[in-house]
């Protein structure tokens, strides 16, 4: 039988920051909250569950994993993730009819925005 990916688990210094990021942007609520570790609800039916650890080193280089957000409009998309934390890391990129967009959640860590086809 092959592995099934459980969770996605995401490094960070403060899990009520991540949560409520993670959790308002893609709206889902929290599961699971310990002094070390919060879940999120499964990233779609069967999909596997956003999670989020505490560890003592701030983020220091680009992430080798990022989330690639289907949305209608990045331009939406973007302000509302700037209303709840997130920074611009690059203006729209991509070709005209599928562009996508950069951006970083409150610690730092990389996620895009894509136009869904």
């Amino acid at each position: 039988m092959n592995p099934r990916v459980g969770n996605l688990v995401i490094d960070c210094t403060d899990l009520g920051v991540m949560g409520a990021f993670w959790g308002g942007l893609l709206g889902m609520k929290t599961t699971e909250w310990s002094e070390d570790w919060l879940d999120l609800e499964p990233l779609g039916t069967g999909g596997p569950i956003l999670s989020f650890q505490l560890v003592p080193e701030g983020k220091k280089v680009k992430n080798r994993l990022h989330l690639d957000l289907d949305v209608a409009d990045i331009r939406s998309a973007g302000e509302r993730a700037a209303s709840l934390g997130a920074t611009p890391a690059a203006g729209p990129m991509g070709n005209p009819e599928r562009p996508f967009q950069v951006w970083r959640d409150p610690e730092g860590n990389e996620f895009c925005f894509c136009t869904a086809s």
